[in-house]
């Protein structure tokens, strides 16, 4: 599963695809991937260092 990053109000959610709208601020927003595909962050899953 992808980690999925709001750009907008920072909403955070896992799912194969990101969704079109924002289940938390209902708009239409760009998600970025916050998934690590690194050995540096592979513990916690979650790369930090995307925003």
């Amino acid at each position: 599963m992808t980690r999925w990053k709001c750009k907008n109000c920072g909403y955070i959610l896992e799912a194969d695809q990101p969704p079109e709208k924002c289940p938390n601020c209902q708009q239409p927003c760009e998600f970025l991937n916050q998934t690590c595909y690194t050995p540096d962050c592979s513990k916690a899953g979650v790369d930090k260092r995307i925003k």
